[in-house]
């Protein structure tokens, strides 16, 4: 079929014709979807790029943009997604932009956080120690704020004022944070490397999540990752992209986890000192 579709095109100015020929490269044809699917490879072996089209195809809500290429609409035509039931309105695609796009709002809203909060310092100082007489119900407002400060400390003056600064987590526990928001029951996610931005417990952390969800609360799962953790999941159906042919495999015959494997056995020794 891409033969096919190349042999039509009178179009030559393109450098790649991408997403062709990236999952016919290891014939990667199909795919049979279980609660929990993993699509395991190294980079450009195509992971991100099934997700695309599988939410493409299915419509799913997803908040970052991406690639879509100028032959994207084109290779959509040759796939097909065949479900059982319609898709619940809570789907949705989950890539690592999304998550890095939600850190960095929330240390923006931080930073405007920190601004307000010196401004409020110095409103406090000026209103405990105005001098101050109401004249009119005009100045009803500068009273209320003359009084505040009067009868409180600086801290809880401020703590009044505004809202709390929500710096207290760090990037891997907003990361997270974003995922238990977003991933609610009875609905399809895929997740486009998740692990990024989160440490190994926190990934540990995000494995029993996504067990329990696909579990107890009705979810199914595309995942594409290279994070032994992820590719832990209990009873996940993996494809290996690294392989020719795509094949099925358990997650301790993957490379990948083979090395990491390997380089602790190596080191064993050190470990038991």
């Amino acid at each position: 079929m891409e033969t096919d579709f190349f042999l039509r095109q009178k179009r030559t100015c393109y450098d790649s014709f991408y997403p062709f020929q990236i999952l016919s490269k290891r014939r990667f044809r199909q795919i049979d979807f279980e609660p929990v699917t993993i699509l395991y490879g190294g980079n450009g072996t195509g992971k991100s790029t099934a997700l695309n089209i599988i939410a493409e195809k299915l419509g799913l809500t997803r908040d970052s943009a991406y690639n879509k290429s100028n032959f994207f609409p084109d290779y959509l035509k040759y796939c097909e997604v065949v479900t059982e039931g319609s898709i619940p309105k809570e789907s949705r695609m989950i890539a690592s932009d999304d998550v890095f796009d939600y850190m960095l709002n929330i240390r923006a809203l931080n930073e405007g956080l920190d601004i307000r909060r010196e401004e409020l310092f110095k409103e406090y100082l000026d209103a405990k120690y105005a001098s101050f007489r109401m004249e009119s119900i005009a100045d009803y407002e500068k009273l209320k704020k003359v009084n505040l400060a009067r009868r409180k400390t600086q801290s809880k003056f401020v703590r009044a004022e505004m809202m709390d600064n929500i710096r207290e987590y760090s990037n891997g526990e907003s990361a997270f944070h974003y995922f238990a928001e977003k991933i609610g029951e009875n609905a399809l996610f895929l997740l486009d490397e998740p692990e990024n931005s989160l440490s190994p417990e926190r990934q540990q952390e995000l494995v029993r999540f996504l067990e329990d969800s696909a579990r107890f609360f009705g979810c199914q799962f595309v995942i594409s990752t290279h994070s032994p953790f992820v590719l832990s999941i209990r009873n996940a159906k993996i494809y290996d992209l690294d392989a020719d042919p795509v094949d099925v495999k358990r997650w301790t015959e993957l490379e990948n986890v083979r090395r990491y494997y390997e380089f602790f056995k190596t080191h064993e020794r050190e470990f038991e000192q």
